[in-house]
């Protein structure tokens, strides 16, 4: 496996302790409601998001190498730009920040692209 796949599988692990803490943050740390909303709403993507990295490392090691590297670049910048976001609004960062959220989608979204055409592309494993 690759040292792109090594580290987007400790970034998405990572993404994924965070998202359990960001949702418990949001359920019992966050006063105001639109924090523990960004909180939730970060933690469910971060969970999702993280899932396609490991998917995307798995198709990488089947033969969809060039595409896999593509959609697990892309998940690991939409869960810095989408979920980190978010948390940081939450957290109190400036509203501004959220500027950086519709990127993290688009950046989600054609990373599913990508791994759809990773998957379609794989060979069988010699």
């Amino acid at each position: 496996m690759s040292a792109l796949f090594r580290i987007c599988l400790v970034l998405a692990a990572l993404f994924g302790f965070a998202a359990v803490f960001a949702n418990a943050y949001g359920a019992h740390g966050a006063a105001d409601p639109q924090a523990r909303e960004f909180m939730r709403i970060g933690a469910t993507f971060a969970t999702v998001q993280a899932l396609a990295v490991f998917a995307a490392a798995f198709a990488g090691s089947h033969g969809g190498r060039r595409t896999a590297s593509v959609a697990a670049v892309l998940f690991v910048a939409g869960l810095f730009l989408f979920c980190g976001s978010l948390w940081a609004v939450a957290l109190g960062a400036p509203k501004t920040v959220t500027m950086a959220t519709p990127v993290g989608g688009l950046a989600f979204g054609v990373g599913w692209l990508a791994l759809a055409w990773a998957c379609l592309t794989l060979r069988k494993p010699a």
